[in-house]
């Protein structure tokens, strides 16, 4: 790519998409594009023709997407698999009409059999059935994996697809009915501090910037520790000064899972736009598959021991338990990332320390 080149980030206001722009940016390039859901609404077919036409994009990063955590994904079932079609059908069929030179689409690790091998390598994509919670937006995405796929065999094009594992960082969503789990956790964990230390100003900033369910902070003291108590930050009654409160996590918490920092994602995302061509993953056999690359840290961490890592940082001194009776989801989810280790990009960030990070901006931006 020139540093002039013009380069269309689909869900550029997003966790990965406002990275990736950021580091576009600090690289030099000049000719970026974003268009907010506002402006530009990517599940309509003609709205895009007519974007693509207009602005004439010579690379396409697909970031866009609707997403959300276990209860988001197993609730919103027809939303999550029509939305993402929508979205990527619209976006990478006029990537090919208008003649873009590259697209980078953005799926998910989530694509991969409920039961694959662990470390998860590209090629057991579609080898046994999915998990079932996730199983509308991890066809989405793998449909998306294929449409990329086809196009390039079929027309030729250089559109290539990168599958990111949980994603943690920046601009994260830290709506507790939707978010993933590293966010959620970050967020019941602060406010459960909050309620410890009789910290009502920060509880009350905290539900004005982000309102729970249409509760801000201006609700009175009772709205607010109801609405805290549906989603797992239970406070004992009556209210005292500087009350125990217990934090709710759902399932067992032995399920492991990886965590990549965002801007460690974009970085990825970057180099593979600048660096990698379909021709690159394609391989030589005469049936192409699975030329996504996985984008991960090849290391996982328990949600038990992800609360308590988050419960130190934080300093929450209060309890924590978890729901068994609510679902675990898959047992482990670990990538294999030895091929884009192979292309020539690592990770740097580790776990303690994007927690960290992520706990520090969350909270400056209660205040901003």
């Amino acid at each position: 790519m020139e540093k002039q080149s013009k380069i269309y980030i689909a869900g550029h206001l997003g966790l990965v998409g406002s990275a990736i722009w950021k580091i576009l940016q600090n690289k030099g390039y000049t000719n970026l594009i974003g268009k907010s859901v506002h402006e530009l609404d990517l599940m309509n077919p003609q709205a895009v023709a007519d974007f693509f036409t207009a602005e004439k994009p010579e690379y396409v990063i697909l970031a866009a997407a609707k997403v959300g955590g276990i209860v988001a994904n197993n609730t919103y079932r027809a939303q999550f698999i029509y939305e993402n079609l929508m979205i990527q059908n619209n976006v990478i069929h006029n990537a090919y009409v208008h003649g873009v030179k590259k697209l980078l689409f953005l799926g998910s690790t989530c694509i991969y059999p409920k039961e694959a091998p662990q470390p998860m390598p590209e090629d057991c994509l579609l080898t046994s059935p999915l998990e079932y919670t996730n199983e509308p937006y991890a066809i989405a995405k793998i449909a998306g994996i294929k449409l990329c796929e086809s196009y390039n065999l079929q027309y030729g094009t250089n559109f290539i697809s990168v599958m990111p594992t949980n994603l943690y960082g920046p601009n994260d969503n830290f709506n507790l009915e939707t978010s993933h789990v590293l966010p959620a956790l970050i967020r019941k964990i602060y406010l459960g501090k909050c309620i410890e230390t009789n910290d009502w100003q920060a509880i009350q900033n905290d539900l004005n910037k982000r309102p729970i369910e249409g509760i801000s902070g201006e609700n009175t003291k009772e709205e607010i520790l109801a609405i805290l108590e549906k989603y797992g930050i239970i406070t004992p009654k009556p209210y005292t000064l500087n009350p125990i409160p217990k934090i709710e996590i759902w399932g067992t918490g032995a399920p492991l899972r990886e965590f990549l920092w965002s801007e460690e994602m974009a970085e990825a995302c970057v180099y593979c736009i600048e660096n990698v061509d379909f021709s690159d993953v394609r391989g030589t056999d005469k049936e192409v598959r699975n030329t996504h690359i996985n984008i991960g840290t090849g290391k996982d961490i328990s949600i038990k021991d992800l609360a308590y890592t988050i419960k130190l940082i934080i300093g929450y001194q209060g309890d924590i338990f978890f729901n068994a009776d609510k679902p675990d989801g898959t047992m482990k989810k670990l990538t294999n990332p030895s091929k884009i280790h192979a292309l020539g990009w690592h990770h740097a960030i580790e776990i303690e320390e994007g927690i960290a990070k992520l706990y520090a901006w969350y909270t400056q931006s209660n205040v901003q």
